[in-house]
């Protein structure tokens, strides 16, 4: 009796070779699905709405000094460093409000 040929495609498949085969296109699939969740992802951040828009110049104050900017939708604020906080209408450009900082000892 012979030994049978390997390359004869009557051949079964060995179990552990069919389970490599199937963990490896499974894996590939899961990567490629990673892939374009990532992509799509990035894709949605990037299109979204952009930050809102500073004003070019804003007038502070005499003496102070701005030291932290934030926005929201209509209105932008601006920490100076004499421990204010000036909250200014984004439309307009007027001063909104102002709130004292009061340092705690």
């Amino acid at each position: 009796m012979s030994d049978p040929d390997p390359t004869d495609p009557a051949l079964p498949e060995p179990a552990n070779l069919r389970f490599l085969r199937i963990l490896v296109t499974t894996l590939t699939a899961v990567m490629i699905c990673g892939l374009l969740v990532i992509v799509t992802l990035l894709v949605m951040r990037f299109s979204s709405d952009p930050v809102p828009q500073l004003p070019e110049r804003v007038e502070l104050p005499e003496g102070t000094r701005a030291l932290a900017i934030t926005a929201a939708r209509d209105w932008y604020a601006i920490v100076t460093d004499d421990d204010r906080i000036l909250i200014y209408d984004q439309a307009s450009g007027a001063l909104r409000q102002t709130l004292i900082v009061e340092r705690g000892e």
